[in-house]
């Protein structure tokens, strides 16, 4: 057995990424740090994860000042530093990528939040990113909105890895899957090699266990109270028997069978908001081969320091799991409504980060003339 818990949680079969990413962190060689002692094989990132990097330090700033002297606009810009910090972890992480043949070694850049209801603005702009970025280990984050999934068919179906991202519920989940195996079957149409099309399912967790505690806070009842804190694992082990039953059907197999990848779940908001919960409860409730788990530094910290890794502990766990769920609809809670409020809010919340992240570099940019 190996001798440190984020070790015992790769040899379950869990790909530990790291959500989080910075040109300060890519230049002082953290993330080689990361991979040598953490057992990180990849990374995603979001709009506030640039918003927060763009706000610290003086690692943008010479390239903020070449942006600002060529006249680039803001729009540019971002897409330009962005682009810029993706391609450079993407080359930290090629031989990792190479290793696990594709599979791992992968750096996530999200298309901008305001297209997540405009498909085909999604389509262009995960294609001009792709483009950009020009590394085989990127993936484009794309959210699982109605709208999102007419562009995640048609991004794969181009042979263009795909990280699904804000996923809450199971029937959006399936969904989900639906679009990855039609794009697949576009993609083998076009003659494109669909081993070298990667997709992962990021599907949320601490966010659900938020807003139902709230909710069965607001029921007040001895057994509603007992009921906190289970729905996020319970939610998420559903979706991995979801994902075992639809990669085992007879669409999907014939896909497989012609070299096509599974699309892995990942594990997204896996860091607890109740301080009163187990700082690693996401990441040990949740281990199970051939997920991803993508995690906080703070949470990654925590698993490596005092994390006790048990194995598998998704695959036998559906009843039980269930009967959560079944027990906090009995409460009155409607999981369905919740997942739903999830979506809308987590879209709103990247267009609020998007915007800080503009701010940012348009003050940058003035300040630089």
């Amino acid at each position: 057995m190996s001798t440190t818990p984020t070790a015992q949680l790769s040899e379950v079969g869990v790909s530990i990424w790291l959500d989080d990413l910075s040109r300060e962190r890519i230049k002082a060689q953290g993330l080689q740090k990361l991979i040598a002692e953490r057992n990180v094989v990849g990374v995603t990132t979001n709009p506030t994860i640039f918003a927060s990097a763009l706000s610290k330090g003086e690692a943008y700033d010479e390239q903020v000042r070449e942006l600002a002297a060529a006249g680039v606009g803001v729009t540019e810009a971002v897409f330009e530093i962005t682009t810029d910090d993706v391609r450079d972890a993407s080359i930290v992480f090629r031989e990792i990528y190479d290793a696990s043949n594709g599979f791992d070694g992968r750096v996530s850049i999200e298309v901008e939040p305001g297209l997540a209801h405009d498909a085909q603005g999604t389509i262009e702009q995960a294609k001009a990113l792709w483009a950009k970025v020009d590394q085989p280990n990127a993936m484009i984050k794309i959210p699982a909105t109605i709208e999102g999934l007419e562009a995640i068919t048609a991004v794969i179906g181009a042979g263009i890895s795909v990280n699904v991202t804000l996923i809450f519920s199971l029937e959006r989940h399936q969904a989900v899957i639906e679009a990855y195996l039609a794009g697949l079957e576009q993609a083998k149409a076009a003659g494109i090699d669909l081993s070298t099309i990667h997709s992962v399912a990021s599907f949320f967790v601490s966010r659900v266990d938020s807003e139902i505690d709230k909710r069965l806070d607001a029921v007040g009842t001895d057994e509603a109270k007992a009921l906190k804190s289970k729905a996020g694992v319970a939610n998420a082990q559903l979706a991995y028997k979801l994902y075992a039953e639809l990669f085992a059907t007879e669409r999907a197999t014939a896909l497989l069978e012609a070299g096509a990848n599974p699309q892995r779940p990942l594990w997204a908001s896996t860091g607890v908001k109740d301080p009163s919960l187990p700082d690693t409860l996401y990441v040990t409730e949740l281990a199970v081969d051939g997920v991803v788990n993508t995690m906080p530094e703070k949470t990654l910290e925590a698993t490596f320091d005092h994390g006790v890794i048990e194995g598998d502990r998704v695959t036998g766990s559906y009843e039980a799991a269930q009967a959560v769920i079944n027990a906090i609809e009995a409460q009155g809670i409607s999981v369905a409504e919740v997942t739903a409020l999830l979506e809308k809010e987590g879209v709103e919340k990247f267009i609020v980060s998007w915007n800080e992240l503009l701010e940012t570099v348009t003050a940058a940019l003035e300040a630089a003339k």
